[in-house]
C-alpha cells in the first residue's frame, strides 16, 4: 500500500511538474545565458571550453526549441535542455576555481 501511494505520489509531482515548465521557458534560457557569460568571463582552459561549448549548443536547441514550440512537450524540452546548458557552465565555473 505504501509503495502504491509513493509511486502515484511521485506520478502527480511529475505532471504537475512538467506542466509548470512549459511558462517558464525564457527565466531559464536567460539563466542558463547568465551562466555561460560567468564561465566565459573565468580563466577558460582546454578542458572548461569544451563544457562551455557544450553549453552554448545546448542553449541555442533549447531556444529553438521555444521558438517553435507548439505543445507544452515543446517548452518542456527548451526547459530541460537550458537546464543542462547551465549545468555544464556551472561545472567550467567550479573547475576554474579550484
Amino acid at each position: 500500500m505504501r509503495v502504491v501511494l509513493v509511486l502515484l505520489l511521485s506520478v502527480v509531482v511529475v505532471l504537475v511538474g512538467s506542466s509548470s515548465w512549459a511558462y517558464n521557458c525564457p527565466v531559464v534560457i536567460k539563466q542558463a545565458e547568465d551562466s555561460i557569460k560567468k564561465a566565459e568571463s573565468g580563466k577558460v582552459s582546454p578542458e572548461t571550453r569544451q563544457l562551455i561549448e557544450e553549453a552554448k549548443k545546448l542553449l541555442a536547441e533549447a531556444k529553438a526549441h521555444h521558438e517553435t514550440a507548439k505543445t507544452k512537450r515543446d517548452h518542456g524540452d527548451a526547459v530541460r535542455k537550458a537546464k543542462t546548458a547551465i549545468a555544464y557552465a556551472e561545472e567550467a565555473t567550479n573547475l576554474q576555481n579550484p
